[in-house]
């Protein structure tokens, strides 16, 4: 008896089963973004992107929260990246098989897990209230390093694992120190992946409103931040506000807000993908 006919039958309809579940939600998501586009056109445009916040639908602007988002990110970045990849380094190169080091796993592991509402209460008990930092760009910028964090660490650590263990051995039985053969050979080899996860780890940053929403980020601001300690919003909480109004005009406003939301998004990941390419044409 050929038993081989159904199988291939039983495979073929497992194939389609698999098609049809990444094309059912890739058409929700196709049909919802053509729906933002269709609403977001009466309003997008240089006066939208210059412009400050309004009770006026018509004369709304988001430029108070895409220079927030942006001095947001920025302070994440040099928050997040140095403690990231220096956790990494550590945990890879200098604590691989300690007992410390793996209980810090464990915990890094964890935490890559956590909902990023309870990261928006730690900020919100430890930053704004216990460092008397105020609902500041600051305490933003930090409780949104905590939250990427264990997802740079992560990355950094997978990158720095590409790197053959023989290279390594080769720098040292050459006379190089630990942290020569790290610094001069492991990092820029590793340099491509961790740029990468890096990038995408911000670029969550930027999409992330709910830890802003706890810690106090405001709703509307007719202002750009000067300093660090400046009061704040950002582009996922403007959006919010704009969806809780009543008005008809506000949900095109928050449709042209995403859009350009979703546009920082996609330079973001495209430029991870630049400079991972580039760094990788170099290294060979």
């Amino acid at each position: 008896m050929n038993t081989r006919a159904p199988s291939k039958r039983l495979e073929r309809a497992f194939s389609w089963l698999c098609m049809g579940a990444v094309a059912v939600p890739i058409g929700f998501l196709l049909v919802l973004l053509a729906d933002v586009v269709m609403d977001s056109t009466s309003r997008l445009g240089w006066e939208f992107l210059t412009s400050y916040p309004s009770r006026k639908p018509d004369e709304a602007g988001i430029l108070p929260g895409f220079i927030g988002s942006i001095y947001l990110v920025g302070l994440t970045a040099l928050i997040a990246l140095p403690i990231g990849m220096g956790a990494a380094i550590y945990l890879e190169e200098y604590g691989r098989g300690g007992r410390l080091s793996g209980l810090i796993e464990v915990n890094i592991a964890n935490l890559a897990g956590v909902p990023s509402v309870i990261y928006g209460l730690l900020g919100l008990e430890l930053f704004v209230r216990a460092l008397s930092m105020g609902r500041s760009l600051l305490a933003g910028a930090l409780t949104m390093a905590l939250l990427v964090l264990p997802i740079i660490i992560l990355a950094s650590r997978e990158a720095l694992r590409t790197v053959p263990r023989g290279i390594r051995e080769s720098c040292l039985a050459l006379g190089a120190t630990r942290w020569q053969t790290i610094r001069q050979v492991v990092l820029p080899m590793a340099l491509p992946g961790i740029l990468t996860g890096a990038i995408l780890a911000i670029a969550r940053a930027i999409g992330e409103a709910a830890p802003l929403i706890i810690v106090g980020a405001l709703t509307y601001v007719d202002f750009l931040p000067s300093t660090p300690t400046s009061a704040f919003t950002v582009l996922p909480i403007q959006i919010f506000n704009w969806v809780s109004r009543p008005q008809p005009g506000f949900v095109q406003d928050a449709a042209a807000g995403i859009i350009v939301l979703l546009t920082t998004l996609l330079l973001l990941s495209s430029l991870a993908v630049v400079l991972r390419n580039r760094h990788q044409k170099r290294s060979v």
